[in-house]
Parts: C-alpha cells; structure tokens; sequence
C-alpha cells in the first residue's frame, strides 16, 4: 500500500524561535491528533535542522527534511551542504527539483539526477518535484513535458532504488496565478504520472510509488484533493507555517 504523505515546506520563512514555537506546536498536534500511517515530515530552513530533528525524532510518523542539497559529495563549494552531512543530523528526507529551484537558480534534469543519486545513496528519500507553468499549461504537450522531467531526473533509476522516491507534481500555473486546478485536475494529472511511471517500471512499482499534489492545497481543499485515487498527500507550502491548518491537513484522509 502506498504511504500517505503530508510534507510542510517552510521555504525561506521563521527566525529560529519561531521555528522552535511551530515544530513543537506541529509535533504535539501530530503525535495527539494524527493517525499513524500518515506520514507528517516538516522542511525547515537549514540552519535549524539539528535543532528541530530532535524534536521530530521521537515521534514515529514524522521525519525531517531538507529542501535542497548539493550534488557533489565534498570539496571546496562554498555555502553548499552535502547530502552526508543531512544524514549525520538525521535528515529523513529531501525536496529535490523545487520549482523555485528550477526557475530561480536554473537547476537542470541532469543536476537533478545526479543530487536523486547523492541522496540513496545516503540512506534517505528524494522528494523529486516536477510541473509546469502558466505559459506551458496554455499550450499543447504540458503532460509530455511533466513527463519529461521525471525520464531525465529518475528513469536512471534501477526499480529497486526508484521505489525509494517520492514524486510531488506541483501545478505552478496555479500558484499565486489566481487559477485554481481543481481536484479533477490534480487526479488527472496524477494519473497519467503513474501510467508514465508503469511505461518504465510496471504497474507494481508504478501503484506503490506516493506521489503527492503540491498546489495551493489548504484545510478546505485538503479532504477533496486527496480523496482522489491517484492523490497520495500533499507538499504544502504557505498552510505548513501555521500549526493547527497544517495538522488539519495531514487529518484529511
């Protein structure tokens, strides 16, 4: 069975009180009021990942992730943080292929692939992002395009390791657009990800694999959206700094 997944993405949000003040609110509405087979994994920013690790840590359906991290190993990289170093603080997870990663600092499919690699190979889980624009939702081939991201970032991957990832589609033509996608819309969308994944990996692998709807999902729309047989949890940005909606959240299945 696939793993439900509400994962909160803080972005560049939170000085470090406040940050100790939500993970705590979060941990406490989760081990209380959550069910244990959904798992809750927060994203601070990295600066406090130690920190608030060891309040995640106790709680046995939630992890802690980290929103980015480099492709190279070791060596002189100035202001990178490599993948080891997230798993010697007990890093569970981390957000690859963000569409602000892509958009604002122009990462590739190529260097996306090689950061998948770094972090299996460190024992943890990618949470690999794909999606596309405004622009290319208006036109024609938004699907082929979608698709695209996942053969150049993770069709690399034996079906072993590849059942290790996590997919989250982010519908960025419905983020701060105005547009809203509809729940019939990220199920469709969804689907055709998971026919694309059994066009590599088989249907097996393909029904196992959690893929999660990154849109501007909230307390309202949450029930709705992953209601949907091929919507498996959420990547929630803006919701995920407030405790309670996020906890709302993550009790909409």
């Amino acid at each position: 069975m696939r793993k439900k997944i509400v994962a909160g993405n803080w972005k560049m949000n939170k000085s470090m009180d406040e940050a100790m003040i939500l993970a705590s609110e979060v941990v406490h509405m989760v081990k209380d009021e959550v069910n244990a087979d959904v798992q809750v994994i927060i994203a601070p920013p990295a600066l406090y990942l130690t920190t608030l690790q060891k309040h995640t840590g106790p709680v046995s359906n939630m992890g802690i992730a980290a929103q980015n991290c480099s492709n190279k190993a070791s060596g002189a990289y100035t202001g990178e943080i490599s993948a080891s170093m997230l798993k010697s603080i007990g890093v569970t997870h981390v957000i690859i292929g963000h569409s602000e990663r892509r958009q604002y600092f122009n990462e590739t499919n190529e260097e996306l692939a090689e950061k998948v690699n770094i972090v299996l190979e460190n024992g943890m889980t990618p949470i690999f992002c794909c999606g596309e624009s405004l622009e290319q939702r208006q036109g024609e081939g938004f699907f082929a395009f979608v698709a695209s991201q996942l053969t150049e970032g993770i069709f690399h991957l034996s079906a072993e390791d590849f059942g290790k990832v996590v997919i989250a589609y982010e519908p960025i033509w419905a983020i701060g657009t105005g547009l809203t996608a509809s729940s019939a819309q990220a199920q469709e969308m969804h689907a055709y990800l998971r026919g694309h994944l059994a066009s590599k990996y088989g249907q097996v692998v393909a029904d196992e694999t959690s893929i999660l709807y990154g849109g501007s999902c909230n307390e309202k729309n949450a029930e709705e959206i992953f209601s949907q047989p091929d919507v498996d949890g959420g990547l929630i940005g803006g919701a995920s700094l407030k405790s309670r909606e996020f906890t709302n959240i993550a009790k909409s299945f």
